[in-house]
């Protein structure tokens, strides 16, 4: 869309693709604004809970205002599409959805565990994001260093043997919540924990610039988030009472 800058003492109107990026696959609840694949600003949280329902939109609404830009300025709206937690993922699609609706723009889904990959940076090994799953499960897929994407996403349960293929060829770099997880278990000399890392909407910024110069857009009326498993309903312990 045309940004008006002032350039020599002249208004211009510049043509920038600026897309507002949505990250609530984890506790991570993470906002960020880009500008033909370059980060604007961030904004984010990870308190220890879920707390997306009550801070995504406050954070959408702040982001624009202290950067000046308006929702007018938006050219298309870019959701991280899973795996991850179900509740987060409905209420950042849910979010993402009805904005690209009110403002007639498209909707953009990116890889959640390539952007995860991408908050690591290696020059030789390979790169496996994981995300936390139920008890020893994890969320995966391998990326090599420059981001290829060389083993598909799956659910993995994770046992000593369950990486030995790659560890043997050299330098494995585990990235994501489920590195503690794995880390109690994988005792290879090339096994790299790398920890604190959750996705963020900073890694985002130029996945969604490329899917938008080629018009990789999603249906607003059918998409959906990709949970990888089924939601598994869980009964309290306790009486509430």
């Amino acid at each position: 869309m045309p940004i008006k800058r002032i350039i020599n003492n002249r208004e211009l109107y510049v043509m920038k693709t600026i897309i507002l990026n949505l990250e609530t696959t984890t506790k991570n609840c993470s906002v960020s604004l880009s500008s033909d694949g370059d980060l604007i600003a961030l904004k984010e949280i990870n308190d220890g809970r879920y707390s997306h329902a009550e801070n995504l939109h406050p954070f959408i609404a702040s982001l624009l205002q202290e950067t000046g830009y308006t929702y007018k300025d938006l050219s298309a709206v870019a959701v991280s599409k899973g795996p991850g937690s179900y509740t987060g993922l409905r209420i950042g699609v849910s979010a993402a959805k009805g904005l690209c609706f009110a403002l007639d723009i498209p909707l953009i889904a990116t890889d959640t565990l390539e952007a995860l990959a991408r908050t690591t940076k290696i020059n030789q090994g390979i790169i496996v994001p994981m995300l936390d799953a139920r008890r020893m499960e994890v969320y995966q897929a391998v990326f090599s260093s420059d981001y290829t994407k060389v083993e598909a996403i799956k659910a993995q349960v994770i046992t000593e043997q369950s990486y030995d293929d790659l560890l043997a060829k050299g330098k494995v770099f585990f990235v994501g919540d489920a590195v503690e997880k794995c880390q109690s278990v994988i005792g290879h000399p090339n096994a790299v924990f790398v920890e604190h890392k959750l996705p963020s909407a900073k890694e985002m910024c130029l996945l969604s610039y490329q899917k938008y110069r080629t018009s990789d857009f999603e249906d607003l009326a059918y998409f959906e988030p990709y949970y990888l498993k089924d939601f598994i309903a869980v009964k309290a312990t306790k009486n509430p009472y």
